[in-house]
């Protein structure tokens, strides 16, 4: 089992900045790959970026390029999604999420995530 925690959620307005933090607790947290997802009110849980357990290679929607960072240390079991140039349309629900994965795709695919923590609000006023 793996117990997952976010913070670092909040208000802010456009073209400001926040980090996300995901605490995980449990199994050895370094052996898995880990993800970010958003839901936005009324849409579907979307994929942000994802890295990877072992190389730490790092992949990102498109919509995100550029303005988001996902990094991980291991020696304290923390995941971060740095959100720089927020913009209204990132408003969601941000989770992270683990699991283990054979595939490049399956970073992309929140149904191959087998751990997911409870989420932290991220409002984006313009």
């Amino acid at each position: 089992q793996v117990q997952l925690v976010e913070s670092g959620g909040g208000l802010v307005q456009y073209g400001d900045s926040l980090r996300l933090s995901c605490v995980a607790s449990g199994r050895t947290f370094s052996s898995y790959g880990m993800g970010w997802f958003r839901q936005a009110p009324g849409k579907e849980r979307a994929f942000v970026a994802a890295i990877t357990w072992r190389s730490s290679i790092t992949y990102y929607a498109d919509s995100v390029k550029g303005r988001f960072t996902i990094s991980r240390d291991n020696a304290k079991n923390t995941v971060y999604l740095q959100m720089n140039s927020l913009k209204p349309e990132d408003t969601a629900v941000y989770y992270c999420a683990t699991g283990t994965f054979a595939y490049v795709s399956d970073y992309l695919n929140q149904y191959k995530y087998t751990y997911w923590g409870q989420g932290t609000q991220v409002t984006v006023s313009s």
